[in-house]
């Protein structure tokens, strides 16, 4: 697996790696089994970019992660989250940025995923009533404590990330980013490359719509977050379904799945760009890897343009209460 450098202070992790939040929470049942299997799996194939974050679950993901990474924690690059506030029984308390909840979040983490450093650790969410000059000083502390290596951010505005690196070295900052997904490429891109900041994109595959496995919304499991999401209802869904239509046509004519068409494209972005793309199974998973080999040319990248140009897919990310918790 192809190594990419996030950041300028050390951090190299594989190109495709894998989110783990779909092993524990929002996108209907999973079986532990398999996705233990899956995890293993994928540092097996070099997929050694495992990210997950203490929200999911809650708290169960990051233990599923630390029982699967026993005899291989250090064969991964391992990256968690804190920020998006829960309860044990799952109520969201909130965004929490403040500097004592950073220290007790990171230990809490430590413990669940029985390791004793996290690789990357990220604010999940910025919190707007804490500066995030006094957040981001906590987390700094815990680099300076020896119980993480590197620091990232999540869903921060321009702004905020140029506030951030100030007081310590961003590595990494996290978005949504895919074909269907494109904004980043206004203000946030230009402003990690003008910072020496590496891009982790979730959700490459469009929440798994761009794989082409629903046709519609009913095609979602029960229980399954995304069937509150924008884009898999009412017209928007015949819209971005038809777009997806053509995206698998090129994909048919290349002989590779959608999966990998559209991942292929997101790693054509930037050699500082490493997506997550979350599954709960060994079989998409060997697919999504196998992505890293496929290679586009301009040819081929101005044409999934025309197939899929930027600003064609329908509908916002996020429900509106999602929405006001982005890009700030």
């Amino acid at each position: 697996m192809e190594q990419r450098a996030l950041g300028r202070q050390g951090l190299k992790v594989a190109a495709v790696g894998l989110g783990c939040m779909g092993m524990s929470e929002f996108y209907g049942a999973a079986d532990e089994a398999e996705s233990v299997a899956t995890i293993r799996r994928a540092v097996e194939l070099g997929a050694t970019f495992l990210d997950t974050a203490d929200m999911y679950g809650p708290f169960k993901n990051e233990e599923l992660v630390g029982r699967a990474l026993r005899g291989l924690r250090d064969r991964v690059v391992l990256a968690t989250k804190f920020g998006n506030e829960r309860a044990p029984d799952g109520t969201r308390v909130g965004i929490n940025g403040r500097p004592e909840y950073v220290r007790k979040a990171c230990d809490a983490s430590l413990r669940r995923l029985g390791v004793d450093r996290i690789d990357l650790y990220y604010q999940h969410r910025v919190d707007a009533t804490v500066p995030i000059e006094e957040t981001v000083g906590a987390m700094a502390e815990l680099v300076q404590a020896g119980k993480v290596r590197w620091l990232g951010m999540s869903e921060a505005a321009p702004a905020t990330i140029r506030r951030a690196h100030k007081v310590h070295p961003i590595s990494a900052l996290q978005t949504e980013y895919s074909l269907w997904s494109r904004d980043p490429e206004d203000e946030i891109l230009p402003t990690l490359r003008e910072l020496g900041i590496g891009f982790v994109p979730y959700s490459p595959l469009g929440r798994g719509f761009l794989t082409g496995r629903f046709r519609m919304p009913s095609d979602l499991p029960e229980g399954d977050f995304r069937r509150g999401s924008p884009r898999f209802q009412g017209e928007n869904f015949q819209r971005n379904l038809a777009l997806v239509d053509r995206v698998q046509a090129m994909a048919r004519e290349k002989g590779i799945l959608p999966s990998q068409l559209a991942l292929a494209w997101v790693l054509a972005q930037g050699k500082d760009i490493a997506p997550i793309p979350g599954t709960t199974t060994r079989k998409h998973l060997e697919e999504n890897v196998a992505a890293a080999a496929v290679v586009l040319g301009k040819e081929d990248l101005a044409r999934i343009d025309e197939v899929a140009p930027r600003g064609a897919f329908a509908g916002d990310r996020y429900p509106p209460q999602g929405m006001a918790t982005v890009n700030r």
